[in-house]
């Protein structure tokens, strides 16, 4: 496996089809605006580069995230927040942005910023020591890389706000329960990567077209999602790979068709 983009604290690594976006600012994966600005241009070659047809977050055994730098933040004045505020959101939104499947392995600590960079992922495993949580309120500060938006999106409102409010931490167990975690597994990472593993000979325009009819369709009303899909829908139709998909089924039944990523 080459380190195929890196940073001094995030690495993107390719080896079969899945890129291994990784977080290594040790002790704790802190996230500072270098590294911010690392995982910017990961998330930008990962989404560029065709070998790459699904990602896998992960932050090493021993920890995903334990937050945003809070030194780094302490030190800042309201204006100097205010330039650097969309620096923080960007960083996520490029991951979340990804149009490929992406998965989190969650390891230990993911709180604060490292949490919200979980919920960028499509999916998230994680291992029977993970701890989540929005713990800035007991900071004085709220989340700012999207926790009070995408955790209310996957987990509701009332479950978000009761996790924000209070600052708590969540078990892996409860995570699951919740749905803020997809699973619960001994080996996240190796489980990350056989779930990413299946889309390395998939449909890359259809996957892309799946994702983005379901991210958008959130965002606004069902009318709205619906007429989404439907142009999603038509547009696959102009990919190589839907008529090899439709002409395989056919003739041999599901899943046997060769994709050739165009």
């Amino acid at each position: 496996m080459s380190a195929d983009y890196a940073g001094d604290f995030v690495r993107l690594e390719v080896a079969d089809g899945v890129a291994t976006l990784r977080l290594d600012r040790p002790k704790m994966n802190a996230i500072s605006f270098q590294v911010q600005a690392e995982l910017r241009a990961a998330a930008e070659q990962a989404t560029e580069r065709s070998d790459v047809r699904a990602v896998v977050l992960y932050g090493g055994e021993r920890l995903f995230a334990a937050g945003n730098d809070v030194k780094e933040m302490a030190e800042l004045s309201y204006p100097e927040m205010v330039d650097r505020s969309a620096s923080v959101q960007s960083a996520v939104t490029a991951v979340a942005s990804i149009p490929k499947p992406v998965v989190a392995a969650v390891t230990g600590y993911a709180l604060g910023g490292g949490c919200e960079l979980t919920l960028a992922a499509d999916v998230r495993f994680a291992g029977p020591d993970a701890v989540f949580g929005q713990p800035e309120i007991l900071l004085g500060i709220i989340p700012g890389a999207g926790g009070t938006q995408r955790l209310a999106r996957l987990v509701g409102p009332s479950r978000a706000k009761d996790l924000i409010f209070t600052g708590r931490f969540v078990k892996a167990e409860e995570a699951l329960a919740i749905g803020l975690a997809d699973r619960v597994v001994e080996d996240p990472y190796a489980e990350a990567l056989g779930w990413a593993k299946q889309f390395a000979q998939a449909a890359p325009y259809a996957l892309r077209a799946a994702k983005e009819a379901i991210d958008r369709g959130l965002a606004t009303d069902l009318a709205t999602g619906l007429e989404i899909e439907r142009q999603q829908f038509a547009a696959v139709f102009a990919t190589a790979d839907a008529g090899t998909g439709m002409a395989s089924f056919v003739a041999n039944g599901p899943g046997k068709a060769v994709f050739e990523g165009r």
